[in-house]
């Protein structure tokens, strides 16, 4: 008797989404590596330098003590959100007790927290286009519709609110906002924060805020929590990723109000038992940085953004020279076909490793980003590389 097996495939939901393109191209670039081909990487927006030395020796040290080492608080220790707290009126003058605050392993794992306390399958979620993909995947997996809004170069990169008004939003529950803009390095204004809360208001909308960008290269950060009844309708996930040089850390914060947090937290206590106390002791230490420890930072990245710059004007992207962040966002000249082909003719025949604009969705097809999370010295090379490699072509 012939037995026909079952065929086993993945879910639906995995089906449908990519795996994520860094996890791909890195793989490639390490294979390249292997070979001893040197690739630069100016791709990924992971800070290359150290947290302060307040923050590793508080991890050091506590991590030494005999009674640090159990389970903590599924909502973080109590020192952690009041420093959070207090942190965000020091840097924001935005006032959160400790119980609207709700530390993360990151913000990227905020965004799948927040997505799973708040839709229901088929349920809408608005996404930037082009944005962090993240947004796009995570309402994937959990089998939201992606409802697209369009971020123009020639409307600042923000969103136009006579275009969103004309869809259909009756199923729309999240939107997601992103500023200091990644991939774009818009900046936002009060006014924008303003639209946004009363956009989220009217349509009964959670605005959801990724502001992991703000104090680099950027004299006035600002949290969309400042604009009045602003926690009513909003979250914003915030990290010391990216500004505090803590990206493997894995550090981050909801802000929210209580009855939001409240559930977010019912999502997350099911999945994860929370943090190492000595690295959210480590974390209260590195919230009390010094005003002169971030600029010093900033004069670092001002430097490297000097020699980014000249990798666009070498390849003939027309940049914004107000960008924020850690990154810089070119378009590419007209001649180009398109941001895939030129990053990878650039990695395969100048070993320079770029990111192109299409990962970031449609409207990021004709840009590139280049990341400042490398050394001065290894974004000058990599501009001789290219410059060698536009000479021989």
């Amino acid at each position: 008797m012939k037995i026909t097996m079952k065929m086993i495939e993945p879910a639906a939901h995995i089906k449908s989404i990519e795996e994520y393109y860094f996890s791909v191209k890195l793989a490639e670039v390490a294979r390249m590596n292997a070979e001893g081909k040197n690739v630069i990487s100016l791709a990924v927006g992971a800070p290359d330098r150290m947290p302060s030395q307040e923050t590793i020796d508080m991890l050091c040290d506590t991590a030494r003590l005999p009674d640090v080492h159990a389970y903590q608080p599924y909502t973080g220790i109590p020192e952690l959100r009041k420093a959070y707290a207090d942190w965000y009126k020091r840097i924001y003058d935005v006032t959160l007790t400790p119980a609207e605050v709700l530390p993360l392993i990151g913000s990227k794992e905020g965004i799948l927290h927040v997505s799973m306390t708040f839709l229901n399958f088929g349920d809408a979620v608005l996404v930037p286009n082009p944005g962090y993909p993240t947004y796009r995947s995570v309402s994937q997996l959990l089998r939201a519709e992606v409802m697209e809004y369009d971020l123009l170069e020639e409307k600042g990169w923000e969103p136009d609110f006579e275009a969103l008004e004309k869809k259909d939003l009756s199923r729309v529950k999240l939107m997601w906002v992103n500023y200091p803009n990644m991939p774009t390095g818009a900046n936002a204004t009060i006014e924008l924060f303003e639209k946004l809360v009363a956009f989220g208001k009217k349509h009964q909308i959670v605005i959801c805020h990724d502001n992991p960008y703000s104090f680099i290269l950027n004299d006035h950060p600002m949290s969309i929590l400042s604009v009045p009844g602003a926690k009513e309708i909003c979250i914003e996930l915030n990290s010391l990723s990216k500004s505090h040089n803590m990206s493997g850390w894995r550090m981050g914060i909801l802000a929210s109000n209580t009855q939001f947090v409240q559930w977010v937290l019912k999502a997350k206590s099911n999945i994860d038992s929370g943090q190492f106390k000595p690295m959210q002791l480590a974390t209260v230490a590195a919230l009390s940085n010094s005003d002169e420890w971030h600029a010093g930072m900033n004069r670092v990245y001002r430097e490297r953004r000097d020699w980014a710059e000249k990798i666009m004007q070498l390849l003939g992207c027309s940049f914004d020279p107000r960008q924020v962040g850690l990154f810089v966002w070119g378009k590419l000249p007209t001649e180009v076909s398109g941001s895939e082909k030129i990053v990878n003719d650039l990695l395969e025949k100048a070993r320079v490793f770029l990111t192109p604009g299409f990962i970031f969705g449609s409207n990021g097809e004709r840009f590139i980003r280049i990341s400042l999370g490398a050394s001065v010295e290894k974004i000058q090379e990599a501009y001789r590389r290219i410059e060698e490699y536009l000479g021989n072509s």
